[in-house]
């Protein structure tokens, strides 16, 4: 699995980074970084956290 964003979508509210600091990261510009290519499956959880609190919806899981 692996979590995959929409930049066009995106506007920084980092409240997914705050969900998963381990997998997503928000610079000072506001650019969203995916820290890790591939979800295992003890990061599912924080990663589906990550995805649902995103307000614009911005981020989606792929398998």
């Amino acid at each position: 699995m692996r979590i995959i964003v929409d930049e066009a979508r995106c506007e920084g509210y980092g409240f997914c980074a705050e969900a998963a600091p381990h997998l997503l990261e928000l610079d000072d510009e506001g650019e969203l970084t995916v820290l890790t290519e591939q979800v295992g499956q003890d990061e599912r959880a924080d990663a589906e956290a990550a995805v649902r609190v995103c307000p614009v919806a911005a981020l989606k899981l792929a398998p």
